[in-house]
């Protein structure tokens, strides 16, 4: 079959008909893509990991008698200075995660709003009640929160901010907008 060679079209335009002259363009950039790039952690194949939260304490021996004699965590690690400890890192009993108990220097602020360290533990209403057993103070007993979780809230001696939790079978259940709007449904239904 032969090729037709195709008609240029002239778009309606006459050369000869040109009044006014038209505005000027602005030319038109393209948007770059941007380029898609990975946490620096991974440039080299090495990942970030979480190695532990350091607790700062006005005294780490009263602080150890906190973590260590109640709430059960052991010792891997402390540094005395003059025979007192100033220094401490400590596992969970249950796990692998670590946290460091550091002296604070003086003067220096222990208020930690907006942080809160959460510890999980399947027998919470028995851990709980041994807690109280001892003399301290839970400032909220286990009860199942909105989102499907059982916490109870306390303080260490610092007055750091404490959960102790279980999650159970809600632990990757999306409960927490189902709650809301079980709750927005219900204040809904009272102002009829």
């Amino acid at each position: 079959m032969a090729r037709v060679p195709r008609k240029k079209k002239s778009g309606g335009r006459n050369k000869a008909k040109r009044s006014a002259p038209k505005k000027a363009r602005k030319p038109v950039h393209k948007l770059k893509k941007a380029p898609t790039s990975r946490p620096i952690a991974e440039v080299g194949g090495d990942k970030l990991t979480f190695n532990h939260a350091m607790v700062y304490a006005a005294n780490v021996e009263r602080a150890l008698g906190f973590y260590r004699d109640l709430l059960g965590f052991k010792v891997v690690d402390e540094f005395r200075h003059e025979g007192k400890p100033v220094y401490a890192r400590l596992r969970a009993p249950g796990g692998d995660g670590t946290i460091a108990l550091h002296m604070a220097g003086p003067g220096t602020s222990l208020a930690s709003d907006g942080v809160r360290l959460y510890f999980e533990i399947r027998e919470l209403d028995d851990f709980c009640r041994k807690l109280q057993a001892k003399g301290f103070y839970i400032t909220q007993m286990p009860r199942m929160m909105p989102w499907g979780w059982r916490h109870a809230y306390l303080n260490d001696p610092d007055g750091h901010e404490i959960s102790l939790y279980w999650a159970g079978e809600n632990r990757m259940k999306k409960t927490v907008m189902r709650a809301a709007k079980e709750v927005g449904q219900a204040t809904a239904g009272k102002g009829r």
